[in-house]
């Protein structure tokens, strides 16, 4: 089976055909998207942070000297919120905006939303056990994020069923050759978005708090250093960014438990911290949430042996570079103690995670607190099916017992 991302069964395990893409070459042409694949970590890892390379040509070209046709008008929401995010912005727009967010996730901030991540984890977990077991996807991993992110930008507890909709729907246009259905969602669901967070920013101004909006305000307000679309679009990819990655890990992370339940029975007996911690890692390098991450050619490069012209658009198979054993020891076995884990999951270079600790300490939270004393082992109901999507790949369900 080769390299087919609308393939079930290459969605469900594609680590075969990266294993035959890292033996073609280091950049292989891609027809079907007109895209060049890069298998390999040393240079998935050294490209994520090239500044020859870009998420966007905008700040540097326009569509038409880019050789690229622009999108269609009727696709504008999406592309004006996805465009004002950290995620897409370059430099010096980029720096500006990440030194006003990265206030929100100092390791002190992170620190001190432990205790409530923890506590919000162990409640989950207890509604699961209280109901004899349940979708482990909807009632422990998607819940647990939405409500980190939603109580540090400041979201009522009342509309936070709201933003995981939008959120599925806007990172829609995030996989590969999207039609033009979901396209129609993600224009929608981005409208909507933003007329509700344009409301919030409105009440906030009227009534500040202590919570990340809040803080975005007095950045625009102070010289208008942040303009209220990006404070817009950086709430969205707070959001989108702050859980799926999290919800995923999660189910994939615990549905790789369950295939190897020698190494699961060894992390159940540990109740340490830090070998839960570097468990979290594994799973995140084993089974990565994120398999592909696109940048832009702005200048010639040279990858391998392959000239790469300005113009072109490289994709960077994280779940390719995570699994090469090039870097890392036995790379297709789950070694939850690995002690040498540089994973690409969070990326690298000035797009880093921004919320990577927190990301992190909401995992152990939620492993930890199905994984505690008092917590009996949960068994699988039923193998998982592996949703529709590659770009960001997770489980449809994961229904568990105890």
């Amino acid at each position: 089976m080769g390299f087919d991302p609308w393939d079930a069964a290459f969605v469900a395990d594609p680590y075969p055909a990266y294993r035959e893409l890292r033996e073609r070459g280091r950049a292989i042409w891609w027809e079907a998207t007109g895209q060049w694949l890069v298998p390999h970590y040393a240079d998935v890892s050294a490209l994520l942070r090239d500044r020859r390379l870009g998420r966007t040509y905008l700040h540097r070209f326009t569509h038409e000297e880019f050789g690229r046709q622009a999108p269609p008008p009727e696709h504008e929401p999406f592309h004006v919120l996805n465009g004002n995010g950290l995620l897409d912005l370059e430099d010096p727009a980029h720096a500006r905006v990440r030194r006003l967010v990265a206030k929100a996730f100092t390791p002190r901030t992170v620190e001190r939303l432990v205790p409530a991540v923890q506590r919000m984890a162990g409640e989950l977990v207890g509604r699961l056990l209280a109901d004899g077991g349940g979708d482990l996807l909807t009632v422990v991993a998607e819940p647990l994020p939405v409500a980190v992110i939603a109580e540090l930008l400041g979201v009522p507890e009342a509309d936070r069923g709201l933003l995981r909709p939008w959120s599925a729907d806007i990172c829609g246009m995030f996989e590969l050759r999207p039609d033009e259905e979901t396209a129609r969602r993600a224009v929608r669901a981005s409208v909507e978005f933003s007329a509700y967070l344009r409301e919030l920013i409105a009440e906030r101004r009227a009534h500040p708090g202590e919570d990340l909006i809040s803080g975005l305000i007095a950045a625009h307000d102070d010289e208008g250093r942040l303009s209220e679309q990006e404070m817009i679009s950086t709430c969205v990819l707070l959001l989108n960014a702050g859980h799926e990655a999290t919800v995923n890990t999660t189910v994939n992370g615990w549905w790789a438990l369950f295939r190897n339940p020698d190494r699961l029975a060894a992390l159940r007996a540990g109740h340490d911290p830090e070998k839960l911690s570097t468990a979290v890692d594994e799973l995140m390098r084993y089974d990565t949430p994120l398999q592909m991450f696109e940048r832009w050619v702005l200048d010639d490069i040279r990858v391998g042996d392959t000239d790469i012209p300005r113009g072109a658009e490289v994709a960077l198979l994280f779940g390719s570079a995570n699994r090469d054993p090039a870097r890392f020891e036995d790379p297709d076995t789950l070694d939850l103690e690995r002690a040498d884990n540089p994973h690409l999951t969070f990326g690298a270079g000035i797009h880093y995670c921004l919320g990577a600790p927190l990301a992190r300490r909401e995992l152990e939270a939620s492993f930890g607190a199905l994984l505690a004393d008092g917590v009996p082992p949960m068994r699988l109901v039923e193998e998982p099916r592996w949703r529709d999507g590659y770009v960001i790949r997770g489980l449809e369900r994961l229904l568990v017992e105890f």
